[in-house]
């Protein structure tokens, strides 16, 4: 590949997102000088999450936290209820720690160097980059999945891009770029990238028409850029089915039901749900597979009745059907030995617990199904 002019593809980068940025609620300031607490709380968002949603709960969460205090001295549970439904919450949680963190030791001011943001939980090195170049303008490189893509089609890289080599060789790229940048742009250099790859250099189909590195770009002259960037073979994603108990006290919709807390590491930690759990070999049916859960996590027998809904969900590295469950309570005390905690609650009262989306929709269908 000839050696590319760094210099004029950041200008041109700085140039065209000047007039193409779209407009976002934690772009309240040029790049390079935004406050570093929206820029954390909105780079934080937005892994894993689509714009148009991150737009709703950053400014939700902007009303509720507005500073750097106000999240440190926030308890967990309002954090974790805050963030529901955008999944992946040990982001939230690493937010919580983390502000504990700068609040106690860097006098509520997020560090402005990169060894000091990667010691705080949750921030890596993309995220670091993105707060020093778009908080202190630093000329600290970025790579997101987007910037990846990019960099990628720029350069024409023909080997997959999960290989360290490659993982390597966009640092490098993305490193020289934002140096290359002009004077006090190189936020606006790395947020261009951002948003050439979210808008314009989009996985398929990529509007090379519109592109302002098109004349710069390998893969648009090798005609590639459609099987660029090179992505590894898919693995299978495995399936389980899951059971949870709606576990009422005394009749259905009468009485309390019960709840339980995760643990708080692991997945989805914090968070409150209806207790259960996977289908094993040695389960005869979904009854028994509930029945035995709900003994083994809370010591207690139950009564498993008819079922309330059947909830399909995708994780990261897995897909579960979600089968729930009346069920009664039929002896023993409660115990928390698969759970943080448990609680007896109405159902009237379960908006005040953070649980995740799965749950969330077994609360609807559950709502939908009362007796009116």
């Amino acid at each position: 590949m000839l050696e590319k002019n760094y210099a004029a593809i950041a200008e041109e980068l700085v140039k065209w997102h000047a007039v193409h940025q779209r407009d976002l609620p934690w772009r309240d300031a040029p790049a390079g000088t935004r406050p570093a607490y929206r820029v954390w709380i909105s780079e934080i968002m937005l892994q894993q999450t689509r714009v148009e949603t991150a737009v709703t709960y950053f400014n939700q969460w902007m009303a509720r936290f507005p500073t750097v205090g106000a999240l440190a001295a926030a308890d967990l549970q309002d954090v974790l209820k805050a963030w529901e439904g955008l999944g992946y919450y040990a982001r939230a949680r690493n937010l919580h720690r983390s502000a504990q963190t700068i609040v106690g030791s860097n006098g509520g001011r997020l560090p402005d160097t990169r060894p000091a943001l990667l010691a705080l939980p949750g921030i890596g090195e993309y995220t670091a980059g993105a707060i020093l170049s778009l908080a202190f303008n630093q000329a600290e490189p970025i790579l997101d999945g987007n910037v990846k893509r990019v960099l990628a089609r720029l350069a024409d890289i023909d080997q997959p891009i999960t290989e360290r080599t490659v993982v390597r060789r966009l640092w490098e790229l993305a490193r020289v770029l934002v140096e290359a940048a002009p004077s006090h742009t190189a936020g606006a250099c790395n947020e261009a990238l951002m948003e050439l790859g979210a808008t314009i250099c989009v996985p398929q189909n990529p509007r090379c028409f519109l592109c302002p590195l098109a004349a710069h770009c390998t893969a648009a002259a090798q005609g590639t850029q459609n099987v660029r960037p090179v992505m590894p073979p898919r693995k299978r994603t495995p399936h389980y089915d899951v059971t949870a108990g709606i576990i009422w006290k005394g009749e259905p919709y009468r009485s309390e039901l019960l709840v339980a807390q995760r643990p708080p590491d692991g997945m989805l930690g914090g968070l409150w749900e209806f207790p259960g759990g996977k289908h094993e070999p040695q389960d005869s049916d979904l009854s028994a597979c509930l029945r035995r859960e709900i003994e083994e996590e809370l010591a207690i027998q139950i009564d498993v009745g008819d079922i309330v809904t059947t909830v399909q969900h995708a994780y990261t590295h897995f897909r579960i059907t979600l089968h729930a469950f009346h069920a009664r309570h039929m002896a023993g005390e409660p115990q928390a030995i698969g759970c943080a905690a448990w609680q007896w609650v109405h159902l009237e009262d379960l908006d005040r617990y953070p649980f995740p989306v799965t749950d969330q929709k077994i609360i609807a269908a559950l709502r939908a199904q009362a007796p009116r």
